[in-house]
């Protein structure tokens, strides 16, 4: 059944009867013209993203439920970010008349999960059709009882990033240059993670050597990305930043607002074993996929020197690559030779080559 048979009525009901758990916080939600929630009383985080169909995701390469889950995730990330509690979704969708119902079910599917996820609640929206293309926003409130900001970054600050980076720019690569045929991108398409089956690996890669099991945590880490909550060192945080665009771009912004320089030594650099040995297999330089690959969703944060995190910090990664200076943007390598960090990574309008 397609959009056009039933309607925006019908699909408004759809929504509202499947988020119909609401917090009590939640006054009014979807229904009327604004929701009206009762602010606990902390700081009130707001943030939003777009995703749209051709730059953001293909629709040949990720399931409507990963583009779902994926969605709320990277707005989950910008409230971690800010050392905050994400709380309320609101969703905005444009969709083909033609999209068939199905496509629809399980994208809100992959919304429900992450919700459930995250403690997240829907609480409105709007829907709209579109001539083509798929456009999706987000929006999503939460609190902090204490705001982490990118300008709080402090000369003899240590830079710290969480997990390791490049493993999602690194599935990307594998999805467009190791998969054989892609899955549906609708009606049947309801799984979530990637399987060996729904991502079949090219006969030249299997006889390089390429295994399923080494490149499934890479695909999901694209497709299906988890916001990192940072409860285990927040307080401790003078700026942070989610990585979102690439290790350089961002750690650029937040010098930027600190108004700062940073040294970052490349060997201290977090990179998964299985991410270097897959970027040798499709002749892929690793440190550049860490580096500048963007869509990590990782967090970047300074802190005083005397901090000292847990090996691993509520089952977070940490590892310290650098420092804060009092100007300049350096990048040191193994051999010691040092050479200006270029804010490399994605930016929009930027002709891609």
């Amino acid at each position: 059944m397609k959009l056009s048979e039933i309607g925006e009525l019908s699909l408004l009901k759809t929504i509202r009867k499947r988020f119909a758990v609401q917090s009590k916080d939640v006054i009014a939600g979807i229904g009327d013209d604004t929701a009206v929630i009762r602010p606990p009383g902390e700081n009130l985080l707001v943030t939003t993203d777009m995703m749209v169909e051709g730059i953001h995701f293909d629709l040949n390469l990720i399931t409507p439920f990963q583009l779902g889950f994926k969605l709320v995730s990277v707005n989950v990330s910008d409230i971690y970010a800010m050392g905050g509690t994400p709380q309320y979704l609101l969703l905005d969708i444009a969709m083909n008349r033609n999209k068939e119902k199905s496509f629809v079910d399980s994208f809100l599917d992959g919304i429900r999960r992450a919700m459930k996820l995250y403690g997240v609640f829907l609480i409105g929206g709007d829907i709209s059709s579109s001539r083509k293309d798929m456009v999706l926003a987000a929006a999503l409130i939460g609190n902090a009882k204490r705001h982490i900001r990118r300008s709080g970054a402090k000369i003899g600050d240590r830079i710290y990033v969480t997990g390791n980076l490049g493993d999602s720019a690194c599935g990307l690569e594998i999805l467009k240059k190791a998969i054989s045929h892609h899955p549906p991108q609708a009606e049947s398409a309801i799984s979530n993670e990637p399987t060996a089956k729904s991502y079949p690996l090219t006969v030249k890669y299997k006889q390089k050597g390429l295994k399923w099991n080494t490149i499934a945590p890479l695909i999901q880490r694209h497709l299906m990305p988890e916001a990192r909550n940072p409860k285990g060192f927040a307080k401790y945080a003078a700026a942070m930043i989610d990585l979102s665009d690439g290790l350089f771009m961002d750690l650029s912004r937040l010098c930027d607002e600190s108004r700062v320089g940073a040294r970052i030594f490349l060997e201290r650099i977090p990179v998964s074993g299985r991410m270097r040995t897959v970027s040798s297999l499709l002749r892929l330089d690793a440190i550049k996929l860490a580096c500048s690959g963007g869509e990590d969703y990782e967090l970047l944060f300074t802190a005083p020197s005397d901090y000292k995190p847990r090996a691993m910090s509520h089952e977070l990664k940490i590892t310290c690559i650098g420092e804060i200076t009092k100007r300049g943007r350096v990048v040191i390598d193994a051999a010691g030779r040092e050479s200006q960090l270029k804010p490399s990574g994605y930016q929009h309008f930027e002709i891609q080559r």
